[in-house]
């Protein structure tokens, strides 16, 4: 009864043309579902990364390597804007500008260059979600050209506040 009740309301079942007109719109809405589910297991392209998942780090892993009584600890860089590092960054990181500006990239570079290639070097941003991050890529490509090899990228998959400061993890603010 309910059954006839709800077809009725969505197109009525008084008539062939209403039941047809039942079925179309149970067939475009199980397409509709069928995309959406589908959309959901395959998310859109992202650009591609530079990095491989060995080239990576999780914010725990990091703060567990900081910790360790090793020297030298790894070396982080932020390579986002200047407003959001003073507003809160990981203690002992430093900063060379934006990774997606010429001159961010260029001072990166030139205080790279100081560094050995065996240097520990963290690299993170956390403006946005890190798939639509503008700053990472660069950095990372421009510090893998120069060979370094213990590059890594500290994995940030929302924000640095929603993945480092919500979780507890020491921030300093200021310069």
């Amino acid at each position: 009864m309910l059954r006839l009740y709800l077809l009725d309301i969505i197109g009525g079942m008084n008539s062939i043309a209403g039941f047809s007109l039942y079925k179309l719109r149970l067939l475009v809405l199980c397409v509709a579902a069928s995309i959406g589910l589908f959309a959901a297991k395959h998310p859109s392209a992202t650009p591609s990364d530079p990095w491989t998942a060995a080239q990576t780090v999780q914010p725990a892993q990091l703060i567990a390597e900081l910790q360790e009584e090793k020297d030298p600890h790894p070396l982080i860089i932020y390579v986002g804007t200047r407003t959001l590092y003073n507003g809160g960054h990981i203690p002992g990181a430093l900063f060379y500008g934006p990774g997606s500006t010429e001159r961010g990239i260029a001072d990166l570079k030139k205080y790279a260059a100081t560094l050995p290639e065996n240097s520990d070097v963290v690299l993170y941003c956390g403006c946005c979600p890190l798939e639509k991050c503008p700053n990472l890529r660069p950095a990372f490509t421009s510090l893998k050209d120069m060979r370094f090899a213990r590059l890594r990228v500290l994995l940030l998959p929302t924000s640095f506040n929603t993945d480092w400061v919500e979780k507890g993890y020491p921030v300093k603010k200021g310069s």
